[in-house]
């Protein structure tokens, strides 16, 4: 998918891929150079780099329905292009990949157009951009059911009861 391709979705509820760890339903919040943003219920904001997108669904009858309350005042990061992007979000933990063997979560130490480096625990972990699908960083707003949890630990809970603060609101592990 290319840039053209997906400004038709902007506003629209999606599915991203038919299956797999890297399929997430979600409005599109605004498409750049070479990604895309798509709001979730489950992850909250993911960057999906537009390369790596095998299909896209759209309901003819506008059936899918994301589960989240938009605050008019919700702000998300973004850059010209992905690399712009993750330089905007560098010293924040950022999650690699929805899922499978590929997925990684750690703080977002730098980048540049070929590698991106994340310290997780005690290491240093350099993942090739062109392996990256897309990145989340935490923003989770909540649900229309507004009866979620606060605690963003827990890979689980899909809300939070205060959506005020959401960028700071991530607990720090003690791993």
């Amino acid at each position: 998918m290319n840039k053209e391709s997906m400004m038709q979705y902007v506003g629209k509820t999606i599915r991203v891929d038919r299956g797999g760890p890297e399929s997430r339903m979600g409005k599109v919040l605004a498409v750049f150079e070479d990604y895309f943003v798509l709001l979730t219920e489950r992850d909250g904001v993911v960057y999906y780099k537009t390369n790596h997108i095998r299909s896209v669904t759209e309901s003819s009858r506008d059936l899918l329905k994301l589960g989240v309350n938009i605050p008019k005042d919700f702000e998300y990061k973004t850059g010209e292009n992905f690399v712009k992007l993750l330089e905007s979000i560098r010293y924040q933990w950022i999650r690699i990949n929805r899922g499978g063997t590929e997925a990684l979560e750690g703080v977002l130490n730098d980048v540049n157009k070929d590698i991106a480096s994340l310290i997780v625990k005690e290491e240093v972990v350099r993942f090739s951009m062109k392996h990256i699908r897309n990145i989340s960083y935490g923003l989770v707003i909540e649900g229309k059911s507004g009866g979620g949890k606060s605690n963003k630990s827990n890979d689980d809970n899909d809300h939070d009861e205060d959506n005020e603060d959401d960028e700071g609101s991530r607990e720090e592990s003690n791993d």
